[in-house]
């Protein structure tokens, strides 16, 4: 389906969830009631999101093979994740930095209109599940197939990363007939991608009309100031990260910003970053880079990169702060930043990921964790936000490095309007002859 067409289904799926929705929420007679019928439209949502998490493992494993296998050494591998890594260190901090700096500005939380839950109430949040040595040890994979199955996208990368080197090492027929079979497969996998993405429009109806039966519209004006905060602070940071990809990429980050609507308006609707992943790496390739590059710093940035989340958790720690008028100095502010510094790159294997983070840190500033049912009815408004952002950073961040490695090739504006995937890229089906 041409992305543009897409892009006109899913826009028209939202406001007729949000018309549904709203419907439902009023005449439905109670809580319970509503709830049950969220859970019916959640049956579609589940639906187009599991067939999402069908495709990633093969498409995520399969680019990052041949990818890595057609740059030929490690230190080609070396010099772009390092590049990578340094975009995705400034760009958390930034993040953090506009979060900390837009909550001090603007301070939502000194006027909250609902009642503060209890300090000592409980919000049952995994944050155990978070910690530094929990996370190192998670990168590294005891099976790929485990892996493969639960879509862990950095192991997966790190088994990647010894297959392809590993691969590209032997230059045998055999090893050159295994590339080349790779490389189909991720052919057929777009394919597959275009296929699910069919099914988007009714996944983003199902995913916006639950939401709206079960909260309703009025929570939006309950919490307004607080959406408004955000939201403005998100505007913020989409300046400071569009005006660095601009920087490096001049006028091309608007061609990039026009070809990445679909997948940041599928990622807004369903509130999840895995949603618009195959789709995101298809773009990505029209605009001009090179699958070495795609495959290799995409996965990375999904685990190191996400701007909106990082952003997120400094503005939650203030608001809450503020809520409940613990008022913070610089310094614990500038060493909160640095703790989320460390503690959020652990963000991408852990439920309801951005409230772990937050309920992690406040204790250690002695704020109430209890603060954050404050922010839960709203939070899977807050959370569109925060995806669409990470889907963001995360296009931009790959087609930066990707302009560093001269590995950018212009491509024609029909090619990339085009519903077809696009050809066997040059330099792959060189080292593939």
């Amino acid at each position: 389906m041409k992305m543009n067409k897409l892009t006109t289904w899913i826009v028209m799926a939202m406001v007729a969830g949000i018309a549904v929705g709203y419907l439902c929420h009023a005449l439905v007679p109670d809580a319970a009631a509503a709830k049950e019928i969220a859970g019916y439209f959640s049956i579609f949502t589940d639906i187009f999101l599991r067939l999402i998490k069908m495709i990633i493992a093969p498409l995520v494993f399969g680019t990052l093979v041949a990818g890595l296998a057609s740059m030929g050494d490690a230190k080609a591998v070396g010099r772009i994740g390092a590049k990578a890594m340094g975009w995705f260190i400034g760009a958390s901090l930034c993040s953090l930095l506009i979060g900390l700096t837009m909550a001090n500005l603007l301070r939502p939380g000194d006027s909250v209109g609902v009642p503060l839950p209890d300090v000592g109430t409980a919000t049952n949040l995994k944050t155990g599940a978070l910690n530094l040595k929990d996370f190192i040890t998670h990168v590294f994979p005891k099976s790929i197939f485990e892996s493969m199955a639960n879509n862990e996208i950095l192991q997966i990368l790190i088994f990647a990363l010894f297959f392809g080197l590993a691969l590209g090492k032997l230059q045998d027929r055999n090893a050159k007939s295994l590339l080349k079979t790779t490389e189909e497969v991720v052919h057929v996998m777009l394919q597959v991608t275009d296929y699910v993405m069919r099914f988007a429009p009714v996944g983003v109806f199902a995913a916006v009309a639950a939401v709206i039966t079960t909260q309703g519209l009025g929570i939006l004006l309950v919490y307004g100031r607080y959406m408004g905060s955000f939201f403005l602070a998100l505007a913020t940071l989409w300046l400071v990260v569009i005006s660095a990809g601009y920087f490096v990429l001049g006028k091309d980050v608007f061609r990039l910003l026009k070809l990445i609507r679909g997948p940041m308006l599928i990622g807004f609707s369903t509130a999840t970053s895995e949603s618009a992943y195959p789709k995101l790496m298809e773009q990505l390739e029209k605009f001009g880079i090179k699958d070495r590059v795609i495959g290799f710093v995409l996965p990375l940035g999904y685990s190191f990169n996400l701007d909106g989340s990082m952003m997120y958790t400094a503005f939650a720690a203030l608001f809450i702060s503020q809520a409940y008028d613990i008022p913070m100095s610089l310094g614990q502010q500038v060493t909160m930043l640095l703790v989320l510094m460390v503690s959020s790159k652990g963000i991408a294997g852990v439920p309801r990921a951005s409230l772990v983070v937050v309920a992690a840190v406040l204790p250690m500033f002695g704020l109430p964790e209890a603060g954050l049912l404050l922010v839960l009815g709203v939070d899977h408004f807050l959370d569109m936000g925060r995806t669409v952002t990470n889907i963001l950073g995360n296009a931009i961040a790959t087609a930066v490095v990707a302009k560093w490695e001269n590995a950018i090739e212009p491509v024609s504006d029909e090619l990339a309007e085009s519903e077809e995937v696009l050809p066997l890229p040059e330099d792959l089906a060189v080292a593939l002859t």
